[in-house]
């Protein structure tokens, strides 16, 4: 199936797509300040870049957008629009899986959280980061 816009038109529209700093990864940070919780974002010292991290306590929370991170994608069959969409994603999810399994061998403790908790319920998406984040190393 072609594409429905002009190879211009799809450069614009993919360069709007943020993979940092997004509307609910906004409301998590913000929820956190307010609950005055430090926390380093988008930490590049480690592999995976974890969204949300406290190094000292080695502990990391990954933001995941369902499509980008194939939440449920072995259920969604042939609605994939492109092969090309396909190989992004699964190659995304081998990645996390890579970088969760590194950072775990490395002492982290992680905690992924899937875009639409947080859009569909944001107040208790918060209260279960910010209680992961606040739980004594163990």
């Amino acid at each position: 199936m072609a594409d429905v816009f002009s190879k211009a038109k799809r450069s614009e529209i993919m360069s709007r797509i943020r993979d940092r700093d997004t509307g609910i990864e906004k409301t998590i940070f913000s929820y956190l300040r307010k609950k005055k919780i430090y926390f380093q974002k988008h930490y590049s010292k480690v592999t995976g870049k974890p969204d949300i991290a406290l190094p000292a306590k080695k502990i990391a929370v990954f933001i995941n957008g369902d499509f980008w991170h194939g939440y449920r994608f072995r259920k969604w069959g042939n609605r994939i629009p492109k092969k090309y969409w396909k190989k992004k994603i699964e190659t995304n999810m081998v990645r996390d899986k890579k970088n969760y399994s590194l950072l775990k061998k490395a002492g982290w403790r992680l905690l992924k959280v899937w875009g639409h908790e947080i859009i569909e319920h944001p107040e208790k998406a918060c209260r279960k980061i910010e209680s992961f984040l606040r739980r004594k190393m163990v």
